[in-house]
């Protein structure tokens, strides 16, 4: 196990911010992650006191190595980045913003894989995070490849989308997806066979990947934004669900001011969303 202290950086945010669903707190303090084929178990050892509020620090045990750590691990987390210069863009005329970003601001924009973010926020629609995990565990435990940790447990790896394509809408639908079987077969096949290239997308700027994206069976706006964010990390992208459109009526009713935000907007769209759904003073 390596120990590393990080600035801005709080797993269990992160893990209920609805951004990715195999990241999970197994026990108090302790999480495991499945990313395409890698997995991962994480402590949290717990917080220093003595750092500038708004910019707290948090030490973590993560069960690699350094190497694995700089070149998979530090990338995905989106480590390099500097989200306490995003903070400090918020002025303090807005309160609510400045609220968000406190309570949440151990949140950072994950880089997860282009196809396995299409699949899973797919499934996302009209879904709540415990039955959206579920679908997933039972989707990977069918088809994709197994991993097995140090303790000999084995763990499933995210299906490709050859593996995909060649199950039938109704093989899918037992993995408890209903409705969206149908989007993902689809969507899988079109990859499978070329009609949807995911190296195109990934080299495309925002507004190109958001409507190459929305031309998937069953993928929409909200959806597209949330893959452009979370995927392909177009930190422009702003998705916006019901509880987004909640707070942009209530408290931004001339309209979020993106524009001063400086093409980061969607980190300051996943505070919104994780305040709204955890602060219990609202």
């Amino acid at each position: 196990m390596i120990v590393k202290t990080l600035a801005d950086f709080n797993l269990k945010q992160i893990a209920a911010s609805g951004q990715c669903f195999r990241l999970e707190e197994t026990a108090p303090g302790r999480f495991h992650l499945l990313a395409s084929d890698q997995y991962l178990e994480i402590l949290d050892m717990g917080g220093r006191e003595d750092t500038p509020v708004g910019e707290p620090y948090r030490t973590y045990g993560f069960s690699c190595t350094e190497q694995d750590f700089e070149e998979f691990w530090s990338p995905y987390f989106d480590l390099s980045a500097d989200y306490g210069a995003v903070k400090r863009l918020v002025p303090e005329r807005d309160r609510y913003l400045r609220n968000a970003v406190s309570f949440g601001g151990g949140i950072r924009i994950l880089r997860q894989d282009l196809w396995e973010t299409m699949v899973t926020f797919l499934i996302s629609q009209q879904n709540n995070i415990p039955r959206i995990r579920r679908c997933i565990r039972l989707l990977c435990k069918n088809y994709g490849n197994a991993v097995t940790d140090s303790s000999g447990q084995i763990h499933y790896g995210f299906p490709g989308p050859d593996k995909l394509a060649s199950a039938s809408e109704d093989e899918l639908r037992n993995c408890n997806l209903g409705y969206r079987a149908k989007y993902i077969q689809k969507t899988a096949q079109d990859v499978s066979d070329g009609s949807f290239c995911l190296e195109s997308v990934r080299h495309m700027d925002y507004p190109a990947a958001r409507e190459a994206l929305m031309s998937c069976y069953g993928i929409g706006a909200k959806v597209a934004d949330c893959i452009c964010l979370f995927a392909l990390h177009h930190i422009e992208a702003f998705p916006i669900d019901t509880h987004i459109r909640q707070v942009l009526e209530r408290e931004y009713p001339q309209g979020f001011p993106v524009s001063c935000y400086n093409g980061c907007a969607g980190i300051l769209q996943q505070y919104i969303f994780y305040y709204e759904l955890f602060h219990s003073g609202k």
